[in-house]
C-alpha cells in the first residue's frame, strides 16, 4: 500500500468533503437527522453522481471498481461530518455479500440500482440474546417449492426500517448458515422502526414464514460473512478516525477561544498537555486504521487484524470522547454542541460488530499460535 495518495484519490477525498461540508453544518445536520427518514436523500443522490455508491462494486456489476483504500478514505469524510446517509448499513455490508455469495444474475439485478441509489439495501444478521463474534441463529429457512421461506427474529438491523431488499442470515435446512433476499414489505415480515443512542435508524424484523429468495447457492455463507464483516470492520475503523479527528479539532478551537480568569484555556499546561494525549490517541487509531485498509487491499482477509484495530481504535476513541466532553465542561454533553453528537457516534461504533471485549476474546484465543507475546 503506497501512503502517499494519487491524484485521483486526493480529488476523490476533496469531493466528497466538499459536498459534506456544504451539506451539514451543525446546525443543519440536525434538523436532516430529526426527519422521519433521518438522512438527505439529496446528499445520497449527489453521492450517487459521484459514483461513491458504487465505489466498491466491480465495473461489470455497475460499480466503479475501487479498493479499500477508496472506501475507506469516504468513510473518515463521513465521520468527520457526522454525515448520516447510510452508506456502510445500505451499501457496503449488504453490496459485499451480494458480491461474495450472489449468482451473476443476482449481481447484475441488483447493485447497478444500488450504486445509482435507486435501491436500499439491509443487512439483517444480528438476533436478540446473540452476540458477536458467536452469534446463534434461531431464524431458519424451510424449503418450499423452489423458493424459501423464514421464520425468526433479526435485530438489530441497521437502517432496516428504509431497506427496499434485506440480505438475511437463516440456519439451512440441511445444516450451515444461508443468506436469503427478502422484500421487508412483503407477507409474513413485521417490521417495526426505531431510532438509536447515534441519531441513526434501525428496526426490528419478525419473519413469519416470509417468502425469500436464496443468495447464491446452498452452500454455507460464512466465509462470506466473515469476508464482508472484515470489509465492514474497515469502514467502521475509518469512519471513527474521522469523528475522532473532528472531536479534537473541536477541543483544540475551544481551548484556544474560552477563558477563564481572563486568559484562554491553552494557557493551562495541563490542558494543552492532555490535548496532545488525544491526538496521540487518535494517531495509534489511525495507523491500526490503515494497517487493516492495507491488509485488504493487499488480498490479506484475516480478522485478527480487524480485532487489532478495532480494539485500538474503540480504546482510542474512548479517550478521545472523555477529554472532548470534560475539557468542553457542561457544553460538551448538551445536545446543541457539536461534540456530544461526535461522541455518541463514537460510543456507537464502538459496540457495532463487536465491542472491546469480543475483540480482545478473538485476540486471546489467538495467543497459541505465538511463540512470544508482549503485554
Amino acid at each position: 500500500m503506497d501512503f502517499e495518495l494519487t491524484e485521483e484519490q486526493a480529488l476523490l477525498r476533496d469531493t466528497v468533503r466538499d459536498l459534506l461540508a456544504k451539506n451539514y453544518t451543525a446546525e443543519s445536520r440536525l434538523k436532516v437527522v430529526e426527519t422521519e427518514l433521518g438522512w438527505s436523500r439529496d446528499v445520497w443522490s449527489r453521492l450517487a453522481e459521484l459514483g461513491v455508491l458504487g465505489l466498491t462494486f466491480s465495473e461489470e456489476d455497475g460499480g466503479v471498481g475501487a479498493g479499500p483504500v477508496e472506501a475507506m478514505l469516504v468513510l473518515e469524510e463521513v465521520g468527520r461530518r457526522l454525515a448520516p446517509e447510510p452508506l456502510l448499513d445500505a451499501v457496503i455490508l449488504p453490496g459485499a455479500l451480494i458480491t461474495l455469495a450472489g449468482t451473476a444474475e443476482q449481481r447484475q439485478a441488483i447493485l447497478p440500482e444500488v450504486a445509482a441509489g435507486s435501491l436500499l439495501l439491509a443487512f439483517a444478521h444480528g438476533e436478540p440474546g446473540s452476540r458477536w463474534p458467536d452469534l446463534e441463529l434461531g431464524t431458519a429457512a424451510t424449503a418450499d417449492g423452489d423458493g424459501y421461506r423464514l421464520s425468526g427474529t433479526k435485530n438489530p438491523v441497521p437502517h432496516g426500517d428504509i431497506a427496499d431488499r434485506v440480505v438475511v442470515s437463516a440456519a439451512l435446512p440441511a445444516g450451515g448458515t444461508g443468506l436469503f433476499l427478502v422484500d421487508p414489505a412483503g407477507d409474513g415480515v413485521r417490521r417495526t422502526p426505531y431510532r438509536t443512542l447515534d441519531e441513526r435508524r434501525g428496526a426490528q424484523l419478525v419473519l413469519d414464514g416470509a417468502r425469500a429468495e436464496l443468495l447464491g447457492t446452498a452452500a454455507d455463507a460464512s466465509a462470506a460473512i466473515a469476508a464482508a464483516e472484515l470489509r465492514a470492520h474497515a469502514a467502521l475503523s475509518a469512519e471513527a478516525i474521522g469523528a475522532m479527528a473532528e472531536a479534537l479539532r473541536l477541543t483544540s478551537e475551544y481551548l484556544r477561544t474560552r477563558k477563564q480568569f481572563g486568559v484562554t484555556l491553552s494557557k493551562f499546561q495541563t490542558l494543552t498537555q492532555r490535548a496532545a494525549n488525544m491526538y496521540v490517541s487518535l494517531e495509534l487509531a489511525r495507523s491500526m486504521s490503515l494497517y487493516l485498509t492495507a491488509a485488504l487491499a493487499d488480498g490479506s482477509e484475516d480478522p485478527v487484524i480487524a480485532s487489532r484495530s478495532r480494539l485500538r481504535i474503540a480504546r482510542s476513541a474512548r479517550h478521545v470522547g472523555q477529554e472532548a466532553v470534560q475539557m468542553h465542561g457542561g457544553i460538551g454533553v448538551t445536545t446543541e454542541y457539536p461534540v456530544s453528537h461526535y461522541v455518541a457516534r463514537l460510543t456507537a461504533i464502538e459496540r457495532t460488530l463487536g465491542g472491546p471485549l469480543e475483540h480482545l476474546q478473538v485476540l486471546g484465543d489467538r495467543v497459541a499460535d505465538h511463540t512470544l507475546v508482549e503485554l
